[in-house]
């Protein structure tokens, strides 16, 4: 059984999101429903913070040419 509620959004991220579920050909609705289904069903994120801000410790790192991969394997919870 549904129950309905109300919620408030900022005008434009309503507009925002009622684009997003027309481009999925959902209502608004069901567009938020499968939002919070995924958030509930989802882990935690399991990457270690720390990994990222201890990115530049090493002086053989080559931070400004390889942010990017190195950001994403952090992220990821490969470290360096």
């Amino acid at each position: 059984m549904m129950t309905r509620t109300q919620l408030s959004f900022e005008r434009e991220m309503l507009r925002d999101a009622r684009r997003r579920a027309d481009g999925l050909g959902v209502s608004l609705a069901e567009y938020v429903r499968r939002l919070v289904a995924a958030d509930l069903e989802g882990d935690e994120p399991s990457a270690d913070p720390s990994a990222i801000f201890n990115l530049g410790r090493s002086r053989t790192s080559n931070i400004a040419g390889q942010r990017g991969s190195m950001i994403s394997r952090a992220y990821r919870g490969q470290g360096q």
